[in-house]
């Protein structure tokens, strides 16, 4: 008599827990703030949020990136507004919102760096923080009846994150809704056409 052989399972690994993700991220996010980027390894990492060092590299394959996930969580893009200069102040406001946050004001110096060591993270730091609002500034740019001919939305974009990134995090501007405003109209300016 001819038994028949249970079915094999196949292995794929172990199932990642999403618990251990989160404590990671936690715990890279409350480093980032008390230590500092240069402060913050993988090792402090691994023994703050109690885990094995192996568990993080099992998730995130340098340093650079288990920050760059912890500092920018994966949001969709957001929905532009239909005026062109209302969405110009949107993008000011959550520009300066974004790097007043401490864990991003922690993390940047030192990605930026990474950025100049590993040509991958550049990418993955342009794919995941700005592609999708460059490619809808630039729809936006090209069918405003108001913008000037020949307005790049990459100009644009790179204008109002270097400028929202060296009032929050070198001149310490704390009033963001001011400096959104200032930057703006500023933007604006130099982007809508003036009859």
């Amino acid at each position: 008599m001819d038994r028949a052989s249970p079915p094999r399972r196949r292995h794929h690994g172990s199932r990642r827990d999403p618990a251990i993700n989160d404590a990671v991220l936690d715990a890279a996010r409350t480093l980032l703030v008390t230590r500092g980027y240069a402060g913050t390894s993988i090792d402090l990492i691994a023994a703050t949020a109690k885990v094995s060092r192996p568990a993080v590299y099992r998730r995130w394959r340098t340093k650079a990136h288990l920050i760059h996930e912890a500092a920018f969580p994966d949001l969709g893009p957001d929905p532009c507004e239909a005026d062109l200069s209302a969405e110009i102040a949107r993008l000011c406001r959550g520009a300066l919102a974004m790097y007043a946050d401490p864990v991003v004001r922690e993390a940047v110096p030192g990605l930026l760096h990474d950025l100049r060591m590993e040509p991958a993270m550049r990418r993955l730091l342009n794919d995941r923080l700005e592609a999708a609002a460059r490619r809808q500034l630039a729809a936006q740019l090209a069918d405003a009846a108001d913008a000037r001919s020949g307005v790049d939305a990459d100009t644009v974009m790179d204008a109002i994150a270097g400028a929202a990134w060296y009032a929050v995090c070198v001149r310490r501007v704390t009033d963001l809704d001011a400096a959104a405003a200032q930057l703006a109209d500023l933007v604006c300016h130099g982007v809508l056409r003036r009859d």
